[in-house]
């Protein structure tokens, strides 16, 4: 059995989670996922850092394979484990998706990451307000880049689901959540169609709703 290390609270567990889910793996059937991380603990114990000398989350061991990377993980069970072709084949669909994983460990999320950082890990007090929010706007800029891509074609590699809906939809969540939350810190978020739109067809013909947080995790309080 295939053993998942990472709280369901990571944006980048929740990634491999959701990916595991369209696969048709199951936890407890399929794979074994142990709580790691924050609250946690484990991910600086030795026998951790030996899995992953980072001391991040997700870890994924599968046999005598151990993958860290949460993007890689997900390319390595498409591959492996999609004997029922949810995700297309093909050169053309396979790296669309591929660019957009990328952009968003790249640039999407360390655009979004301070916002992210500055409001739900930082004390209030010592939070730089000018900084959370000029990122939060920076953000708005780049999803406008996906928008675009998105006025002409269903998902982002093509007209069928993949694994960079996953990543990006994620990171859309979670911009949306944290607008909600502090909308004085953010400011205005960017109103575009096309993304909404995308969003909506995740619900209703994914597992999105199923592994997209509810709410964010504050823990500055």
């Amino acid at each position: 059995m295939m053993r998942l290390w990472g709280r369901k609270s990571s944006i980048n567990v929740q990634k491999v989670l959701w990916c595991l889910a369209e696969l048709g793996l199951k936890e407890g059937k399929d794979f074994e996922r142990i709580d790691a991380g924050m609250q946690f603990g484990i991910v600086r114990s030795p026998e951790f850092l030996k899995l992953n000398p980072n001391g991040l989350v997700p870890t994924l061991e599968d046999g005598d394979l151990v993958l860290w990377e949460s993007n890689t993980i997900m390319r390595y069970l498409a591959s492996q484990y999609d004997k029922n072709k949810r995700f297309p084949s093909g050169t053309a669909p396979q790296f669309n998706s591929e660019k957009w994983m990328d952009w968003q460990v790249g640039t999407l999320w360390p655009a979004l990451r301070p916002t992210f950082i500055g409001l739900t890990r930082v004390p209030e007090a010592e939070q730089d307000h000018a900084g959370i929010q000029k990122a939060y706007q920076d953000t708005n800029q780049l999803f406008g880049s996906l928008n675009q891509t998105l006025e002409s074609q269903a998902y982002c590699s093509g007209e069928r689901f993949h694994i960079g809906d996953i990543v990006l939809a994620l990171c859309v969540h979670r911009w949306i959540l944290l607008n909600e939350a502090f909308p004085k810190q953010t400011g205005e978020r960017a109103n575009l169609k096309n993304i909404n739109r995308w969003l909506k067809q995740l619900e209703a013909e994914t597992y999105f709703q199923e592994f997209a947080e509810k709410e964010l995790n504050i823990i500055n309080k």
